[in-house]
């Protein structure tokens, strides 16, 4: 078994624990001190919880909480935990509603062998399904999230179509402007041009006279 690398001032917290071990509280459950890996042991299983007790330490390596009735875990309950090796959830009564995210979510990051061991007990459709089966469409509550999402998705969308269009009328404006910019001076150049053939056939009739 590989031990467990600590720093001294680390080292010297552990003993210090070690020596006021007994005097822990760890009620209601049961903790025992590993001395070959300085860490704990933590067994609160069969002991009726509907939910997990204050956790003793981040150096807790095996955390046994099965046959208990815990139907689901609160947010951050489990993030103290950065050590743990061995986890036993099963026969809890879960509830796999959207609640049940975190506790998943935490599973598959920490402890991936122990999704297979915590299965549902609600709903009914989900029944004896492990959190390993579950997808986030399944999970009764969850679908409430999405129009909030959808909502977003809407705002931005709309956002995004507004711009649109204002760079539409925007171009349509200046194309509008150009072409009137153009036929102006086309006008222009026409007004100068047509009055130097009367001008010219005038002249050549004033010279014929003279002759």
């Amino acid at each position: 078994m590989h031990k467990m690398k600590m720093s001294p001032t680390e080292g010297l917290v552990m003993l210090l624990l070690l020596s006021t071990a007994e005097a822990r509280n760890c009620s209601p459950c049961i903790c025992e001190y590993l001395e070959e890996t300085w860490t704990w042991k933590v067994d609160c299983s069969s002991l009726g919880l509907i939910k997990i007790p204050p956790l003793v330490s981040a150096h807790i390596r095996i955390l046994y909480l099965q046959n208990n009735r815990l139907t689901t875990v609160r947010p951050g309950t489990l993030d103290i935990l950065r050590n743990v090796k061995e986890l036993n959830m099963s026969n809890n009564p879960w509830n796999c509603d959207c609640s049940i995210l975190y506790l998943k979510q935490w599973l598959e990051d920490s402890h991936p062998a122990s999704l297979a061991n915590a299965t549902c007990a609600t709903p009914a459709h989900l029944r004896t399904k492990s959190l390993s089966q579950l997808s986030g469409n399944e999970l009764e509550g969850c679908r409430k999230l999405l129009p909030i999402k959808c909502l977003d998705f809407l705002w931005r969308d709309l956002i995004l179509i507004l711009m649109a269009i204002l760079v539409l009328i925007f171009a349509s404006c200046i194309l509008h402007y150009s072409k009137k910019l153009v036929s102006q001076v086309s006008r222009k150049q026409q007004s100068c041009e047509v009055p130097l053939l009367p001008w010219h056939e005038l002249e050549t009739q004033k010279i014929r006279k003279r002759l």
